[in-house]
């Protein structure tokens, strides 16, 4: 990449930052307020009610070194954030839920009624109300790995925009690992009802009511009062999800107004909340799909990983705090996508809002593309074609893909393998043309409703920084 005079590279980034400024004022808008979902009254087989579990909270605690509370060891939440909230206008808390939960199976059938439960909820949310948006993402922790996983946190999207985010407790997997972590926090806490049923057959009805507690006076969100409950989960969490929404939601009291099933299954149901699949490159495993529809839509990244370079860098340091060590990985090519799926996922989130709230059905997207023998289609870089195609893709300075192999975890990684100067000096006959290509594209993906300009804005300084080298 040879420099341009800086006067014409200049005149190229201020047209770029032009651009992304013109386009964020008309997308996304906060929608108006609308009612809480109720189940209809006076239907064949009445639903059942999702009671308010008890709430109590906060429950004190403080992260190791705080000079306030010097002794605290694993008195603190697990995973505890150390993204500096309060400096964000962000405050952190943790809750037991208790209550009487239901059991169902994996196909809907009520095993059981009144099983008792104690469980726990973490959440981030705006210190004051008019910081708050309105909408609150209830995530269904990920246990995949063992242990209570914020899959679907991502600090500078979820914080910008005014988000409450709430993280449920609602497995016995990650709640077995909490009481073991810390038996002084969470000794109490148990979701199997003693040990009569240890294949999360209450979970669901535990999530439903911890959406119950989040909707509820007093309840777990202090001053704010939500107009727009999201469920949402990631991979695992959204095949929970999914059992949920096919087979359990059908006999209850609506909780949430629409639900997210990321880089995971998505329900097969034709039901009256709207549900968003978002799918990373390493999820698409084959050119059938569901059709989209007035209650569905599907976006597929390409480029992106199921777990790529953004979780795993937030997350690292917190699990070398809790665990001693951040898991290490041998796979076979160079891991972690840095191709940035959160940022269509937070697009995502502000149609799913407005969906639920006004019937505004986000964009269609197309699919990634495929080969007649069933392999996924690339360029002659390795990059996938189809799919919502980011910045990092459409001009990509890596091979970034959702492919990779190895122990473990790897499969879900992808891979991530610089350009070296050669091929970047094919690509960009100077800086000053690569830094406008990455805007043109990110307008594109901003007009399309796939991206938002804040992330836009974010890439556009990436790409100055790049170019800057």
């Amino acid at each position: 990449m040879r420099s341009l005079p800086r006067s014409g590279s200049a005149r190229l980034v201020i047209a770029g930052v032009v651009v992304m400024a013109a386009l964020a004022p008309a997308w996304p808008v906060h929608a108006a307020p609308s009612p809480t979902a109720a189940s209809p009254p006076g239907t064949a087989a009445e639903p059942r009610p999702v009671p308010v579990p008890l709430v109590e909270g906060p429950i004190p605690g403080a992260l190791p070194g705080d000079p306030k509370a010097p002794d605290v060891a694993g008195t603190y939440p697990w995973l505890a954030t150390d993204a500096g909230l309060a400096s964000l206008g962000y405050v952190e808390q943790e809750f037991v839920l208790s209550g009487q939960a239901d059991a169902y199976s994996a196909t809907g059938q009520l095993l059981a009624t009144g099983v008792p439960y104690r469980t726990r909820v973490i959440v981030r949310r705006p210190a004051h109300p008019d910081r708050f948006n309105g909408v609150v993402l209830t995530e269904w922790q990920n246990v995949t790995a063992g242990y209570d996983l914020d899959a679907l946190w991502s600090t500078e999207q979820i914080t910008r925009a005014g988000y409450a985010w709430v993280g449920v407790s609602a497995q016995r997997v990650g709640v077995d690992q909490l009481r073991g972590w810390s038996p002084a926090r969470y000794g109490g806490l148990d979701v199997t009802g003693g040990g009569r049923f240890t294949a999360d057959e209450l979970s669901y009805s535990v999530f439903s009511q911890a959406g119950r507690a989040i909707r509820a006076r007093g309840g777990v969100l202090g001053r704010l009062r939500p107009r727009t409950v999201l469920a949402i989960g990631a991979s695992q969490s959204a095949g929970r999800l999914t059992v949920m929404y096919d087979a359990v939601l059908p006999q209850v009291e609506r909780v949430f107004d629409a639900y997210a099933a990321i880089v995971g299954p998505a329900p097969a149901r034709a039901g009256t909340e709207p549900v968003f699949q978002v799918l990373s490159e390493t999820d698409v495993r084959t050119p059938v799909r569901p059709p989209d529809t007035d209650r569905f839509r599907r976006w597929e990244v390409a480029g992106t990983a199921h777990s790529g370079w953004h979780g795993q860098e937030y997350r690292a340091p917190l699990l070398t705090r809790d665990l001693g060590a951040a898991p290490t990985y041998a796979c076979a090519r160079p891991p972690f996508s840095r191709a940035p799926l959160h940022h269509m996922i937070a697009a995502a989130y502000v149609h799913l809002a407005r969906w639920a709230e006004h019937g505004v059905a986000p964009p269609v997207a197309p699919g990634l593309r495929f080969n007649p023998d069933g392999t996924k289609a690339r360029d002659a870089l390795g990059l996938a074609l189809g799919g919502i195609r980011p910045s990092q893709v459409q001009v990509p300075i890596a091979l970034n893909d959702g492919d990779n192999s190895g122990e473990t975890f790897c499969r879900l990684f992808g891979a991530h393998i610089p350009f070296d100067q050669a091929r970047l000096d094919a690509l960009y006959p100077s800086r000053a043309r690569y830094v406008a290509a990455v805007a043109e594209a990110d307008a594109a993906n901003v007009k399309a409703g796939y991206l938002l300009p804040a992330d836009a804005r974010r890439n556009l300084s990436d790409a100055l920084r790049f170019a800057g080298r």
